[in-house]
């Protein structure tokens, strides 16, 4: 049997919106042909995957569990559509993604120098889609900052580096040396808590205090750094990046007893390409060199 994957992304839209009505408002189809769609996935999947009543709808476990390896599937087909499309009008292109603070120059100039007639691009990504990028097939390889979720990625670690607390200049620990990362379990931490392991596994009476505040929605690092120097909280950040982007306001202090910051090579782990096998190999003589 055959997944039909216009069924896959209407159960999607149902199962992130768990109401129908809405699901069917961002899908622009009307409810009831949206409701049958779901009835027929049901049929072929021969499993029930969302409970119905009049006050709620939920995911059953064969539900949950499509929910969680629907988005892989669709970011598969989404990534053969885009290189056939490529390859279609005869683009030989070739897409890095790349993480801020991390520097692709030498790596792309490797990959150009050993394919002359290889258009190689290069697209900036944020934490939240630094792997979907590579899944999708908008970028071939992305250069990622660990911690990742691995599921349908290969990984090849590069280099790491150390991690600082930004601060606002004014902050009362920005003259110190160096700060524990308990040090700061009572500011307002900026950022996704899983970009910072040590942070998120604070003792419990030390989470209270850090999510007394909603989080601020700052979807990149120049919107985090004004934050950050309005005193509204802290990140927690490779030093390349903060280096790179320096302000007068802000200022950065090393973290004790963390670990650095590590950087891989992800790409699909379903692909076969010998163009993605030179480029992890350029990348890592680049960076060795």
């Amino acid at each position: 049997m055959d997944v039909d994957l216009r069924k896959l992304r209407y159960f999607v839209a149902v199962a992130e919106e768990l109401h129908f009505g809405r699901a069917a408002e961002r899908l622009h189809i009307a409810q009831p042909v949206l409701s049958r769609q779901i009835r027929a996935l049901e049929k072929e999947l021969r499993a029930q995957l969302l409970r119905r009543d009049r006050r709620a709808t939920e995911l059953t476990a064969a539900g949950s569990r499509l929910l969680e390896d629907a988005p892989a599937l669709l970011a598969a087909a989404e990534a053969v559509r885009r290189r056939v499309a490529q390859a279609a009008v005869g683009q030989l292109r070739f897409t890095v993604g790349f993480m801020p603070g991390v520097t692709v120059t030498a790596a792309v100039r490797a990959m150009a120098a050993r394919h002359p007639d290889l258009a190689v691009d290069v697209v900036r990504t944020s934490w939240d889609e630094q792997t979907r990028v590579v899944l999708d097939g908008r970028v071939d390889v992305c250069f990622v900052r660990m911690p990742v979720d691995r599921r349908g990625l290969r990984l090849r670690p590069l280099f790491a580096e150390p991690r600082v607390a930004v601060l606002p200049a004014d902050h009362r620990l920005a003259g110190k040396a160096s700060v524990g990362i308990a040090e700061l379990a009572a500011e307002q931490l900026l950022q996704d808590p899983d970009a910072v392991p040590e942070w998120r596994d604070l003792p419990e009476r030390l989470a209270e205090q850090r999510h007394s505040r909603p989080r601020l929605v700052a979807n990149t690092v120049e919107e985090k750094l004004e934050y950050v120097a309005a005193g509204e909280g802290i990140l927690v950040l490779p030093v390349s990046v903060v280096t790179f982007y320096t302000r007068p306001d802000v200022v950065h202090v090393p973290i004790e007893g963390i670990a650095d910051s590590q950087v891989c090579l992800a790409w699909s782990a379903g692909r076969s390409s010998q163009l993605v096998r030179d480029f992890v190999e350029s990348a890592a003589a680049a960076l060795a060199g």
